[in-house]
């Protein structure tokens, strides 16, 4: 088999806010073909294996992932035949659903059922055609994926002299927030939403009563509109009060929520450091200040 070049990664700026934003680390990426059972035909996205989720983005600059899938309870993996010689086409059977993807080669191809394959059964399959270096790669990953998970098991069983630390280490490492977090007001967040649209429309922030959370968003239909939505502490759940609550496990399920049900038009607003925005004192300020105040329930 000739070796392939593997994809040029995205900038390292954008891999920056792709890991800020998935908090997961990176194993494979490229572009795929991916048909989902909502829809009728292929669409491409640039995706990243990450953990054991599949992130999409519309392409290889995008810093806010359109869809996501998590096939940590792969079932199988089928090949499936191609009238095009050039593609490689399979399907992974998931418990609710079947999602079916293409490679624009078969070398990619092998690589992507070979990654797949090894982080959901934690085992380097033996009968992908991959080169030796690819497969060292394959093995590599094997044991950072074996080590997120066993870090990821203890994380909750915290010693008693973890306990004792300050709160806000315990609210920095136990209750990780989403990018798009900010110690700010209403009105703050509107301002910032407004002054700079490029960064994204949509900020979460603590709620008027400090033990809860609200929802700030800027969406431009006919003219830009703001809006609100509480977000409401219920026991180790949150739920988004709407006409019909939802109720997620996390924060990062809310803003995933958001960007979801419109389609990817709502990305969280995440402060980027290479913009002179003359508001990084502010924002981290508040950021530190959150430590200190915030009471998450």
């Amino acid at each position: 088999m000739m070796a392939k070049k593997p994809p040029k990664p995205a900038p390292r700026r954008i891999f920056q806010e792709r890991l800020k934003i998935t908090a997961l680390p990176l194993y494979f990426e490229g572009f795929l073909l991916v048909k989902r059972s909502e829809h009728q035909e292929y669409k491409q996205y640039w995706t990243e294996l990450r953990g054991t989720t599949l992130f999409f983005y519309n392409d290889k600059k995008s810093t806010i992932y359109v869809d996501k899938l998590d096939i940590i309870d792969l079932t199988c993996l089928n090949e499936q035949n191609s009238t095009d010689k050039n593609c490689a086409k399979f399907t992974l059977v998931l418990p609710k659903e079947e999602v079916q993807l293409k490679t624009e080669n078969t070398e990619s191809g092998e690589e992507w059922r070979g990654f797949i394959l090894t982080i959901t059964e934690l085992s380097v399959p033996q009968h992908v055609s991959l080169l030796p270096g690819q497969v060292i790669r394959l093995h590599e990953v094997l044991e950072r994926e074996k080590k997120r998970r066993i870090e990821t098991e203890r994380l909750p069983n915290t010693s008693l002299e973890e306990e004792r630390e300050p709160i806000e280490d315990y609210v920095d490492v136990l209750n990780p927030m989403p990018a798009c977090f900010y110690a700010v007001s209403r009105k703050e967040a509107t301002e910032m939403l407004e002054k700079n649209p490029s960064l994204g429309n949509m900020i979460l922030r603590p709620g008027s009563d400090s033990r809860n959370f609200s929802i700030t968003i800027r969406q431009e239909i006919d003219m830009p509109r703001i809006k609100h939505y509480k977000v409401m502490s219920a026991g180790k759940n949150y739920t988004i009060e709407l006409e019909k609550p939802v109720t997620l496990p996390n924060l990062f399920s809310v803003i995933d929520y958001f960007m979801k049900e419109t389609r990817g038009n709502l990305r969280p607003f995440i402060y980027s450091t290479d913009e002179n925005l003359g508001q990084e004192p502010i924002i981290e300020g508040q950021r530190e200040k959150i430590k200190k105040n915030l009471c998450i329930a």
